[in-house]
């Protein structure tokens, strides 16, 4: 007998989205996506598969198993993981508390922390227990690291103007995350794979097959965003080259990881460490290898001041000896410690969404230091000189109405534009020199390292006092420049940054350590711990001696010798050395990429780009990894937030398509 067609039709299929990584990119993502549901996507049902080995919310690198003295390099009420009207939004703002105000919100019992966090803080309190009296049956003398205090301890200790561990930032993304799964419409299910993510295949127009390291069938998804974060990598031609010489004369060479993640411990106490690179990786491994060995500070009650005093280190004997030196040879510059008073600067200004549309209209391919570069130049000495003529007029020479007409009519990095600046700003101090900034001890020489320790820590003595100082308020104008341009580069995408030096010089100028920290180091350098190699640092291997050999530009005729040599800085994303397999296929499959290894998306919506430029329908990718890469996942509230905006444009296009492929479903059902 006939069969009808009713009897034959395929049962509905529920939409589907997965999500490759659980950190606080994937959870802002997902956070937009809860926002434009009801309006874009209405009641319909929705599956969003979430795919991530670690927790969700703090994913790897904000996981809460980090040693409690590792902090963020942002004070608590820099940190928000919620919009608000600074960011331009297409969508919904949803507002939400500030990392500050989620512990005060704890404190007074309107929050509970999430039950991820209540799992991990009772498995920590066992676990200390456990080894304690471990530790009292073997009456060992063994000093471990310290353990600090409890999470519950910290946030209750917590300020505006806390520098928090990275286990209470873990705690605040757990309970985001929560918070977010709880606002999905009542049809959208969330399903975690705490997996990896090997590949995603599927043809461009029909549903997609994300492959998992612990299952043998694919999840199938209408779309996929990979929300990857920062990624591993392999190692160079020069670090295989520097690990086989460590091998070969029983040396220790760690090339660049994540210093987190890093074994420390073939460093051996007393010895000296050749450390090369002094970011936020330098940071973490000067803590683990002084405190997290057993070293403590004290003030020094002879210089007690507002900000405790000068810092005394007490070794514990079990230190390595730091030998830390850099293309620049001084550290980032330290957090600034005082909050913006009286008028903004009207940003965006010489850089905005105007000049970005004019750039990306134009026919001929754009370059970065040529079409870009002096556009960013220029914003950033306008932030810097309307807050110099409108909080500190008594240090400039002509009005600023006047000032900020013939600046606008000046060309970037002209004499017209530099004699104007002397003309009108009499104090060179008062001057803003981004090229000094850079560099700052480009021409210098020292006759011996032990005359570059004193420079060094009368450098860091001055940036510390500055950067603290309001009286330098146009610093922090310039930190505000900084954001907003960022926001027009993410619309840019990667136009030929070589080897990330915009992108590197941000980090140096607004994304340092604490205050702290550099005392810290001061303390370190005055106790021998730490020494300072200076910039232009080379290393080679000495095949006869058998030893890694450091030179640096500005102490000619000096080098230092160690039988350890660290890469203190991140992993190179180059596509050949990428360890992420899903990223590795993706790349053999042809998805476009630039020369620095990043991933090319459409800045409008973070659609994957293939290799003749058009965008992937189903694929989306957000993060550090990509050619729209932000700032950071969150930011400080009431900052514009990119990262933000990123996040919604691609959950609204997200669901979007999730509507059409839904309607077309039941227009066939």
């Amino acid at each position: 007998m006939p069969v009808s067609s009713h009897s034959v039709r395929n049962p509905p299929v529920t939409p589907s989205v997965v999500v490759v990584g659980a950190g606080p990119r994937g959870t802002g993502f997902l956070e937009r996506l809860a926002a434009n549901a009801p309006s874009l996507y209405g009641d319909l049902p929705l599956d969003i598969h979430l795919v991530d080995p670690h927790p969700p919310g703090g994913g790897r690198i904000w996981r809460r198993d980090q040693s409690p003295l590792l902090w963020m390099n942002s004070m608590a009420e820099d940190v928000t993981m919620f919009t608000d009207d600074s960011v331009a939004l297409a969508g919904p703002v949803r507002q939400g508390p500030a990392l500050h105000e989620w512990a005060q919100d704890i404190r007074e019992g309107r929050s509970r922390i999430s039950a991820e966090s209540e799992r991990a803080e009772s498995e920590r309190a066992e676990s200390q227990r456990s080894e304690s009296e471990r530790s009292e049956s073997q009456g060992s003398g063994y000093a471990h690291e310290p353990v600090g205090p409890g999470l519950r301890a910290e946030i209750a200790a917590l300020t505006g103007q806390t520098f928090p561990s990275r286990r209470v930032q873990s705690a605040y993304l757990s309970w985001v995350y929560e918070q977010t799964v709880a606002a999905l419409p009542p049809g959208v299910t969330v399903h975690r794979h705490p997996t990896r993510a090997l590949r995603v295949s599927g043809p461009r127009g029909g549903r997609q097959r994300v492959w998992l390291e612990d299952r043998t069938e694919p999840l199938l998804a209408d779309l996929v965003v990979l929300t990857l974060g920062h990624l591993d990598g392999e190692p160079d031609a020069e670090q295989r080259e520097l690990s086989e010489f460590a091998r070969r004369h029983g040396l220790v060479h760690l090339p660049p990881d994540f210093t987190a993640d890093s074994d420390l411990s073939a460093l051996p106490a007393g010895e000296p460490v050749i450390v090369r690179g002094f970011g936020l990786a330098f940071v973490d491994l000067m803590v683990l290898l002084t405190e997290g060995r057993g070293g403590r500070y004290s003030a020094d009650a002879a210089d007690a001041g507002d900000d405790g005093g000068e810092l005394v280190y007490h070794p514990s004997g079990r230190e390595p000896v730091l030998h830390v030196g850099s293309r620049r040879g001084v550290p980032y510059h330290s957090k600034i410690g005082y909050a913006l008073e009286g008028e903004r600067p009207p940003l965006p200004r010489f850089l905005g969404p105007a000049q970005t549309d004019e750039l990306l209209s134009r026919q001929a391919p754009l370059a970065f230091r040529r079409d870009v570069e002096p556009l960013i130049d220029k914003e950033l000495g306008y932030a810097h000189y309307h807050r110099l003529f409108t909080a500190h007029p008594e240090r400039t020479r002509v009005g600023w109405t006047d000032f900020e007409e013939k600046y606008a009519a000046a060309d970037p990095g002209s004499p017209e534009l530099d004699t104007l600046v002397v003309a009108a700003v009499p104090d060179p101090a008062d001057r803003l020199d981004l090229d000094a900034l850079d560099r700052p001890l480009d021409g210098l020489r020292f006759p011996s390292y032990d005359a570059l320790q004193d420079g060094l820590r009368d450098y860091i003595d001055a940036d510390l006092a500055r950067r603290h100082d309001p009286s330098h308020s146009p610093d922090l104008a310039v930190f505000l420049g900084l954001l907003s341009v960022y926001g027009q580069l993410i619309r840019l995408g990667d136009l030929g940054d070589t080897g990330g030096r915009w992108h590197g010089f941000f980090s140096y100028l607004a994304s340092g350590p604490p205050g702290p920290r550099l005392r810290q180091l001061l303390a370190l350098s005055r106790a021998g711990v730490v020494r300072f190699l200076g910039a232009g640092v080379t290393v080679e291997a000495d095949e006869r001696r058998g030893l890694f050999r450091a030179t640096s530009a500005v102490v000619p005729g000096e080098h230092v010798e160690a039988r350890a040599l660290v890469e203190a800085r991140l992993p190179d994303p180059a596509p050949e050395r990428t360890r992420s397999p899903l990223l590795r296929a993706l790349y053999e499959e042809g998805a476009a990429t630039t020369s620095a290894g990043l991933v090319r998306v459409d800045p409008g919506d973070g659609r994957l780009l293939e290799s003749d430029g058009r965008p992937h329908p189903r694929r989306f990718a957000l993060g550090p990894y990509t050619t729209a890469r932000s700032s950071g996942a969150f930011t400080r509230p009431r900052t514009g937030g990119p990262a933000f905006r990123q996040n919604d444009a691609t959950a609204r296009s997200a669901l979007t398509l999730l509507r059409e492929l839904s309607c077309r479903t039941s227009l066939s059902a």
